[in-house]
Parts: structure tokens; C-alpha cells; sequence
């Protein structure tokens, strides 16, 4: 009973925090989304946690080669991409990643869509991510990038590496009033914390339930 007990607190324990986690990434997201954009560097930043959700602005230009399209990108019913391109900073070799936004996929999944970069150098303005490290394929990537290319989810050090590339590390969601994107709707930080708050209760029912049952049972030995 006690090992089920501590096993039910952890449990609960975990969502809990899970969804703390959440809450405060939310916030987080919330008070740097009022401050005025940082100018990202051309050079690597040392510290990428200090710019996570802090929006930014950069000059230079897309590259042409090498755009990703980010596959099993669900906007509402429809399935589709994330647009992922990479920008040259101005003033040296140093690119970053933009997230262009969503655009649906075609019928025949085999064909890439054709995605326009702007090739014009330009100033951008958004929100700089620190992407995953918890990566789940549901397929093969189609191709290195090159051109357009389709992969899984996005692992920067392996994008660097393939398209012989410094890249910061980090990724720039473009606003929504900035040309050249699709659609942007991004998913928030504290998606689905309801459901964890909710796995949190059930565990600690499910510990003072199993306390109860053992108090109830031994009272009636003792009787």
C-alpha cells in the first residue's frame, strides 16, 4: 500500500509540475511579448535561454538553398508544413532559422509543395524559439537540404552539419504582420495544462483513495 501510495504521489507529483512548467513559459512568453524587439547578433550567441520568447529583429537575407518544410503540421482538421528558411545575417556568415509559418499539403503526399523564398534583403521582425530536443519521426526525411526538403522535426546541429551551415541556435518565428509567411498561428506554451492539472488530481485521488481502503480494511480487522 505504501509503495503504491508513493508511486500515485510521483505520478501526481509530475503532471503537476508539468503543468506548472507550462504556466510559467506562458507568462514568460506574455511579458516579453510587450518589449521592444533585440537586434540578434551576426555572430553566435552565447546564451540562447536568455533570448527564448524575447522578440527580435534582424537584418539580411533568405538563402534560397535549403528551406525545410517540417512534415505532420496539423492546423485545425488539415495537415500540412511548417516553412523553415534560413536567413543570413548581415554582416557575416552567421544564418538563423525562420519559421515562415503553415501551409497545407498537397494531395499526393509524395510532391512537395513549391515555396517561395523572397529574395530580397530585408529586416524581420519575431520571436525567437529554442526548438525541442524530444524528437518522434512518423516517416523517413525526404532529402538533405538543398532545396525544398521534408523533415520529421528539426534538429539545428544536424541541419548545420548537412548544409555546412553556422547557424544560431535558436529559430525565428516570423510575426504576423511581416510579409513573406503563411499562415501563423502558433501553439501556445500552456496547451493542454488543464488535462495535466487533471492527471495530477486523479493520481492524488487514487493515492488517498488506496490510504482509505487500507484504514477501512484494517479498522474492520481490528473490530
Amino acid at each position: 500500500m505504501l509503495a503504491l501510495v508513493a508511486l500515485c504521489v510521483n505520478l501526481g507529483q509530475w503532471q503537476w509540475d508539468k503543468a506548472a512548467r507550462k504556466a510559467a513559459a506562458q507568462a514568460l512568453l506574455e511579458a516579453r511579448t510587450h518589449e521592444p524587439p533585440l537586434g540578434l547578433p551576426a555572430s553566435l550567441v552565447a546564451d540562447a535561454e536568455s533570448f527564448r520568447y524575447r522578440r527580435v529583429a534582424v537584418r539580411g537575407q533568405y538563402r534560397v538553398a535549403g528551406q525545410i518544410l517540417l512534415d505532420n503540421q496539423t492546423l485545425g482538421a488539415r495537415v500540412g508544413y511548417r516553412v523553415l528558411t534560413p536567413f543570413v545575417i548581415a554582416g557575416g556568415a552567421v544564418e538563423v532559422m525562420v519559421d515562415r509559418g503553415w501551409i497545407p499539403a498537397d494531395a499526393d503526399r509524395a510532391r512537395l509543395p513549391d515555396v517561395a523564398v523572397p529574395p530580397a534583403p530585408t529586416i524581420l521582425v519575431g520571436t525567437a524559439m529554442l526548438p525541442s530536443d524530444k524528437h518522434f519521426a512518423l516517416g523517413a526525411d525526404a532529402a538533405p537540404p538543398g532545396g525544398n526538403a521534408r523533415w520529421q522535426f528539426l534538429d539545428l546541429p544536424r541541419y548545420a552539419r548537412e548544409a555546412r551551415a553556422t547557424l544560431q541556435p535558436l529559430v525565428v518565428r516570423l510575426d504576423p504582420e511581416q510579409p513573406g509567411g503563411f499562415l501563423r498561428v502558433w501553439p501556445r506554451p500552456d496547451e493542454r495544462i488543464e488535462r495535466h492539472r487533471a492527471y495530477a488530481f486523479q493520481w492524488f485521488g487514487f493515492a488517498a483513495s488506496a490510504m482509505g481502503i487500507w484504514a477501512w480494511f484494517g479498522f474492520r480487522r481490528s473490530a
